[in-house]
């Protein structure tokens, strides 16, 4: 069976006249990293659910994207993280939302998918199953960058939930990870994981961890994972919907995933993107943005990374 992984670091405002050619070295290497994560674990026979933990979990180890490591700060001044993970097998799910201290918060996504009887848990009562399975306490010191509590402050002295300037290429850009793949047994899996929106109040939770919305996989049909303004995902419960559109109405899964991005969701304000693979390993990137970081090894093992919606 043939193989594939694609990944994403976001979408939204990504600009060209603020990247400057070392920052953009960083983002590529970062997202070269990542999606090779999972498709060293595919080349050696391992899960598509493996690999997509493998290749969020270092997008959430870099500072450079709103997921673990890098995540936005609340408006207490908080890293709040949400993630899920599902399995086109099955449909087994899992999510977090609303955790700490949690370095990696796919992992504990998958724990709950995997050694639990639920699909989410949230806040204390999820960093509760974490500790009880093993998972360290990570202060909150170690999600704190400067880039994230500038951009806060400045959020705050405007009483803004959206930036409305730019000190960074992408402060402008809905700060989620992602990846889906195909696996050498045939089988599917997405996962997703957020940092939120800066300045977050009252434990606001966004599509990332929600199956349906910012995730979902499903063998022989697709496997989704989202990025944008959360609110609209969630209305338009866009990965689910795409899915149905592939199962239902004999889309490919391109055009479900323009028909969504590009029409409904657009006509109604909502900017984002999503990454999607078909059941043959086949990458797909759709986007009303000016950018999403993105990268996939198609199933012939060639690499791609792009940051722009222009770049093929």
């Amino acid at each position: 069976m043939p193989f594939s992984i694609a990944i994403h670091g976001g979408a939204g405002t990504i600009l060209r006249e603020q990247m400057t050619p070392e920052l953009q070295r960083e983002i590529e290497a970062a997202l070269e990293k990542s999606v090779r994560a999972g498709q060293d674990i595919l080349s050696s026979g391992g899960s598509a659910v493996d690999a997509v933990t493998a290749a969020v979990k270092v997008l959430e180890d870099s500072p450079h994207f709103n997921a673990g490591r890098g995540s936005v700060l609340t408006h207490r001044e908080m890293v709040e993280m949400d993630a899920s993970i599902m399995s086109g097998k099955g449909k087994n799910a899992g999510a977090i939302a609303g955790v700490k201290h949690i370095r990696n918060p796919i992992e504990l996504a998958k724990a709950v998918m995997e050694d639990s009887e639920h699909v989410f848990l949230i806040g204390e009562g999820a960093e509760s199953f974490a500790f009880e399975h093993d998972f360290l306490y990570t202060e909150q010191d170690y999600f704190y960058t400067d880039r994230r509590y500038d951009q806060l402050q400045s959020m705050k002295e405007k009483g803004l939930f959206a930036l409305s300037e730019f000190r960074y290429p992408d402060d402008n850009k809905y700060g989620t990870v992602g990846a889906v793949a195909l696996d050498q047994y045939g089988d599917l899996a997405a996962a997703t994981s957020t940092g939120g929106i800066t300045n977050k109040q009252y434990g606001r939770v966004g599509d990332s961890a929600v199956i349906g919305a910012g995730t979902w996989a499903e063998n022989q049909v697709v496997a989704v994972s989202t990025t944008g303004m959360g609110e609209y995902f969630l209305q338009e419960n866009v990965a689910a919907d795409l899915a149905a559109r592939v199962r239902y109405l004999n889309e490919t899964v391109g055009q479900a995933a323009d028909h969504i991005i590009q029409g409904e969701l657009k006509d109604r304000g909502g900017e984002g993107g999503l990454i999607a693979m078909d059941k043959s390993g086949n990458a797909y990137f759709a986007m009303n943005s000016s950018g999403m970081y993105r990268a996939s090894i198609d199933p012939r093992g060639k690499c791609k990374i792009r940051i722009y919606a222009d770049q093929d």
